[in-house]
């Protein structure tokens, strides 16, 4: 039996002071060219948590505006506000970046995390009154202590700032003294994955309608590798995260696959639900700081805002097969293999069209595929083009070259099968998971049949292997059926009891 889909959180987390302090783009030229044009332009290129809100992409990533009502909004995005704004959304929340410096204390188990006391003090009742943070959360926050002393810590003893507004508020401590991975900056960079991480599980579990009790295996997907010297990557955000969640029957692991890594984890999910070892897990991720402003340069040179100031989170909820969810289809999966080579034509061929075979399946007897979901208002500019049109035409060419379809539908293929991306430049975050949500969606409500999800990833950043990576697989429609059911040693007697009634009575009318 195939596993289902039950329900899925995405959330975005405003931080523009982040953008300023922790992004690799700036904290590099901060160290190479400290007085460039660009980190004093910088500042005044920040959007508001109003703007960031407003800005349609991001609406599009909590599920208030669909694919395919995004689509009909004209380019560039950022010159427009979305006229119907709601920091939360049916599959989740922008949060604000003063919410969220508190949660990262909630979730720092080892006294890391100091914030001023009147910033707290200021914040508190904002965060209580976040629909997803309970009393358990809320008890995690500290009374907090002086601004001289978060100072000192930052001045004195290499801790990372916390900033807000451009005025420090807190900062996270290191937590070895010279064990690098323990540092405060991967402290910091860690932390704030875990947090927004929180985020996307809440809202998860809540909009599948499950108790957290419920939940027996988390798998977390995110960049980050939490671990120290003699363990680098040795894990575990998982249970960290389910640990703060308040998921206490749930164990967990991590799996790490760039940018592929929540295409492979949800296979992996979707195996262990379908194998029987585990009745509900969630894959889930968190944001990544290094991302922050990436493109930055090319944003301030243009007279553009930065459009990079968003945190991504995600979690899907899987669970056995309830004769009503969408089933993600086991037999249906696309792998690039290491003989596999890195062309394009190649790749689309193994995770497109191999697992379409198998199926017995044309390219168009997919509703909808998604690939890399990558909001091209944001790479345009930086020269970065549209991965999701290009992914959509590499489909379609490789079709036409299987004869599966006409060279004139071309055009027409992404409009029909495809969408526009809209996921934020978080690495991990673009790679189809973003339209999970959406698929179950339509699915549910019989606008499509199925959606084929793909993620691809670039393994030679870690300057192990120059391949190429990639997985996808199908979320359809659920099949209605269902395991039969055991019947007890009485319902059988009373079963076996009634066809000899019935037979009797045959007898005598005869």
């Amino acid at each position: 039996m195939n596993s289902v889909i039950k329900g899925t959180g995405y959330a975005l987390v405003h931080t523009p002071d982040m953008v300023l302090h922790n992004g690799t783009t700036q904290t590099t030229e901060m160290i190479v060219n400290p007085d460039s044009e660009y980190l004093k332009e910088l500042p005044s290129h920040i959007r508001s948590y109003e703007q960031a809100v407003a800005y349609y992409p991001n609406q599009a990533y909590i599920g208030n505006i669909t694919p395919d009502e995004l689509a009909k909004i004209p380019m560039p995005w950022n010159e427009q506000e979305c006229p119907l704004t709601s920091r939360y959304g049916k599959f989740g929340q922008i949060m604000p970046q003063e919410e969220f410096i508190l949660l990262m204390q909630a979730c720092d188990v080892f006294d890391l995390v100091e914030l001023d006391s009147e910033f707290v003090a200021a914040n508190r009742d904002k965060l209580a009154a976040n629909e997803i943070i309970d009393d358990s959360i809320m008890a995690r926050i500290k009374e907090g202590v002086s601004a001289e002393k978060v100072k000192d810590l930052v001045e004195n003893e290499h801790a990372e700032g916390l900033y807000h507004l451009g005025k420090l508020v807190g900062a996270v401590k290191r937590a070895h003294d010279i064990d690098v991975n323990l540092s405060a900056h991967v402290m910091h960079e860690n932390i704030v994955s875990k947090a927004s991480n929180v985020v996307g599980i809440l809202h998860a579990i809540k909009n599948a309608g499950i108790a957290k009790e419920d939940v027996e295996y988390v798998i977390d997907c995110s960049e980050e590798a939490c671990g120290d010297m003699n363990q680098r990557g040795g894990g575990n955000f998982a249970k960290s995260v389910a640990e703060i969640a308040g998921l206490v029957n749930a164990s967990g692991a991590d799996i790490r696959g760039f940018c592929a890594a929540p295409a492979h984890t949800m296979i992996e999910a979707a195996s262990l639900v379908t194998a029987g070892a585990y009745k509900t897990v969630v894959v889930t991720a968190g944001g990544c700081t290094a991302k922050l402003g990436m493109n930055g340069k090319d944003h301030v040179k243009k007279g553009l805002p930065i459009l990079e100031d968003m945190l991504g989170a995600f979690a899907i909820v899987l669970g056995e097969n309830d004769g009503v969810n969408p089933e993600i289809n086991l037999n249906l999966l696309g792998r690039h293999t290491v003989g596999t080579s890195s062309g394009p034509q190649d790749v689309t061929t193994a995770l497109v069209f191999k697992p379409l075979e198998k199926g017995e399946l044309k390219v168009t007897d997919i509703d909808k595929y998604a690939g890399e979901l990558h909001n091209s208002d944001i790479l345009k500019p930086a020269g970065g083009g549209d991965p999701a049109l290009q992914f959509f035409k590499v489909v379609a060419a490789t079709a036409v070259k299987r004869g599966e379809l006409e060279k004139a539908d071309i055009p027409s293929f992404p409009v029909k099968h495809g969408m526009v991306g809209w996921a934020p430049t978080q690495g991990h975050i673009p790679s189809g998971v973003p339209f999970v949500g959406f698929a179950r969606e339509d699915i549910l409500s019989g606008k499509i049949k199925n959606a084929m999800i793909v993620g691809k990833g670039s393994l030679f950043l870690g300057r192990m292997t120059n391949l190429f990576d990639g997985v996808s697989f199908v979320i359809q429609a659920n099949t209605g059926a269902t395991e039969e059911k055991g019947v007890s040693e009485e319902e059988v007697k009373a079963l076996i009891a009634k066809s000899l009634k019935e037979f009797a009575a045959g007898l005598l009318a005869e």
